[in-house]
């Protein structure tokens, strides 16, 4: 059955990369509106190639060294984990650049479609250009994986495939990181001049830094996202394989069977695939109902369809092989439910009735906007955590009916189920940057108020997505931090060496301390940057307005000087986004190599636990506050509207809240995995 499996992951995703390359062929054959639009387009296209370029320069040396150093220092195997981990590099960052090209191909012909009064088009153009990133996602995983499992699929040597998730992590981070400095330095520092100061609208085609915003919007919202989710994707795989892999199997199963521990995660990568690819086709036929309604629905038929076939696949492997089963089937439905549930939690805190609190609050101006939003965001994190503690709590139930040893692999099932169906909640995440690019051409090509209000319910709508992917992403890298953490503490067992990861061991609490304290300072150190590159971009946009004659007029023929704008944002998430990578990449070493393992041990339990709530906080506070804007400027408030005392006070709350869902929060999610695995990496060096 190994080998079968390990044929069937690269075909299908081979299958899979072909479809979202059909796609994306189908999106360039649709009209692109008009000269001006193009030109925009064009722009956006071009400014997000341009930075992408000059990232993956810097990231080709930090690979490199790293590569050297595994291949140096690493026993056994080093030189196959190191070209496992340029392999996962590679992946990684191809899919990025492609759901990023998409994303910038899609955003214009969504708003041409928009600009025809056909909204659902729109928006069936704006998920058409979400899922190439989603497929691009998991077909490139199952093929990587599946090209390594084939070689490297007994026990022994299945270690190698950590390089694979190392190698994915090293390019989330910085492509993470750095994307998202980019995108915020570039957004506060529109938002602050332009619309504060200058009193312009939104995506004004006077402010120069609106363009460079747009391009933010993909290389940190697509491209950054498309890498943070590959990470958790491939990583939750891995650490399942690893757990399977090491575990005590139960009395009287035979050795040989060990094997359907090992590929079982990898079945689920395949049908999760398949299972997307169905629901991205069912997305023509709900495109004219309600936009938030359509995508939820794609998400719950593939997800359904997951379900179904997992448990086909549990019957058979339990009547003709004697493993696996209903037990396992179940905790593979808690780790879905738990991925839905973590979804509508962060739709109801960002687009419910605690929005229309923080709107109403701005009322009284920006302090108690800024006391709303910070209140909604604490309390965001109760129902997110509660239905992670109560997915581990079930996972690990079923896996000890099951059987004795099976708990922590149940756990690490339910963090490869919450991503098994990637391509569509990828699909559905990625939606959200493309609809707002939308509004932005929308907005600077002067197609008119029809046009701007389809994109604006569009991109209300990609606000949502766009916390429900967050929440998401942050729920999956819970789980497989822990499924992780289970694979490095039977690694170390397994190689001899006792761990006595107890509360009581004052080397773990030490670890503990460590690791608490590592997100906080990678949030202090990436707020500090989009604080600084948007002091640049506000101090170029003030002197833009202010030396051009008739830019802030609006006089015809006049143009700003955008390059500068994206020249600034590139050039400060290129030299921000070095500290905090190096930071996840040698803490696990410093403190594994020095303090020993039991530390390394308490440090990944101290980062997760501080990492999760941080990063739940982070992603739905900003979410709610930029929603909360959006609202006054729909006019879903009675008595404000755009431009009101209150709209400026929700400005306030948006712009402190940008850093917070699109930088700090997210880098958290990969910092726990990236230190997770480097610690699994490293586990036989400390035995």
């Amino acid at each position: 059955m190994t080998w079968l499996f390990s044929i069937l992951m690269p075909v299908v995703g081979l299958a899979g990369l072909v479809i979202a390359y059909k796609t994306y062929n189908e999106l360039l054959a649709l009209p692109a509106g008009n000269d001006r639009m193009k030109e925009i387009s064009g722009s956006i296209q071009s400014g997000a190639i341009s930075f992408l370029k000059r990232e993956m320069y810097f990231l080709a040396w930090f690979v490199g060294v790293v590569f050297i150093l595994i291949c140096l220092f690493y026993k056994p195997h080093g030189f196959y984990t190191g070209l496992a981990y340029l392999f996962g590099s590679a992946c990684s960052a191809l899919a990025g650049y492609a759901g990023m090209n998409a994303a910038t191909s899609a955003n214009v012909r969504t708003c041409q479609a928009a600009s025809e009064n056909k909204e659902g088009d729109a928006l069936l153009v704006a998920f058409n250009g979400g899922a190439v990133m989603g497929l691009s996602v998991a077909s490139l995983g199952l093929v990587g994986l599946g090209l390594l499992y084939l070689f490297f699929h007994s026990p022994e040597y299945s270690k190698i495939l950590i390089g694979f998730g190392m190698g994915a992590s090293s390019v989330a981070l910085f492509s993470r990181v750095g994307g998202g400095i980019y995108t915020k330095a570039a957004d506060v520092g529109a938002d602050l001049v332009g619309k504060v100061e200058a009193g312009i609208p939104e995506d004004d085609p006077r402010n120069p830094g609106v363009i460079a915003d747009n391009v933010g919007d993909n290389v940190g919202d697509v491209a950054g996202m498309g890498a943070d989710i590959f990470e958790s994707y491939v990583g939750s795989m891995i650490a399942c394989m690893a757990i399977g892999a090491t575990m005590v199997l139960a009395e009287g199963t035979a050795e040989s069977l060990r094997s359907a521990y090992m590929y079982t995660p990898f079945v689920m990568g395949i049908i999760g695939l398949l299972c997307s690819i169905f629901a991205v086709g069912r997305m023509k036929s709900l495109k004219d109902s309600d936009p938030a309604k359509a995508l939820r629905d794609s998400t719950f038929i593939a997800a359904g369809a997951f379900l179904a076939l997992m448990l086909a696949y549990m019957v058979v492997h339990r009547v003709f092989f004697g493993v696996l089963g209903f037990w396992h089937w179940l905790a593979i439905l808690f780790g879905t439910a738990c991925g839905i549930g973590i979804g509508l939690i962060a739709e109801h805190y960002t687009a419910g009735k605690p929005v229309y609190n923080i709107a109403e609050a701005s009322k009284t101006g920006p302090a108690t906007n800024l006391i709303a939003g910070l209140s909604v965001g604490f309390m965001s994190c109760v129902g997110p955590l509660f239905t992670i503690l109560a997915c581990i709590g079930l996972a690990n139930w079923c896996g000890n009916v099951a059987g004795g040893a099976d708990g922590m692999y149940c756990i690490g099932l339910a963090a490869v189920a919450m991503l098994s169906t990637v391509g569509i909640t990828m699909s559905v995440d990625a939606y959200g940057p493309i609809a707002d690019n939308a509004g932005g051409i929308s907005e600077m090509a002067e197609l008119g108020k029809e046009t701007r209000a389809i994109t604006d319910r569009l991109d209300s709508v990609g606000n949502t997505t766009a916390a429900i992917g967050k929440g998401f992403a942050i729920g999956s890298a819970a789980l497989t931090a822990l499924a992780l953490f289970a694979a490095y503490a039977q690694t170390i067992t397994q190689g001899g060496a006792e761990i006595n990861l107890s509360i009581l061991n004052p080397n773990v609490v030490i670890g503990v301390l460590f690791g608490a304290a590592l997100p906080c300072v990678i949030s202090a150190l990436t707020m500090t940057s989009v604080g600084k590159a948007a002091g640049e971009m506000v101090t170029e946009i003030r002197r833009q307005f202010k030396e051009i004659p008739g830019l802030l007029e609006g006089k015809k023929g006049v143009k700003p000087e955008v390059e500068k704008c994206i020249d600034i944002s590139t050039t400060a998430a290129l030299r921000e986004m070095r500290i905090p990578g190096l930071i996840a990449v040698l803490a696990p070493c410093f403190v594994g190599f020095i303090l020993g393992a039991e530390a390394l041990g308490g440090m990944l339990l101290g980062s997760t636990v501080v990492g999760v709530v941080l990063a739940l906080f982070m992603a739905n506070a900003g979410g709610a506050w930029d929603n909360a804007k959006k609202y006054i400027e729909q006019g879903l408030i009675e008595g404000e509207k755009k431009g009101s005392d209150a709209h400026h006070a929700a400005v306030v709350g948006d712009t402190v809240g940008d850093p917070f869902k699109d930088t700090s929060g997210p880098s958290l999610n990969i910092l726990i995995k990236l230190m997770s695995i480097v610690a699994l990496l490293i586990a036989p060096l400390l035995v």
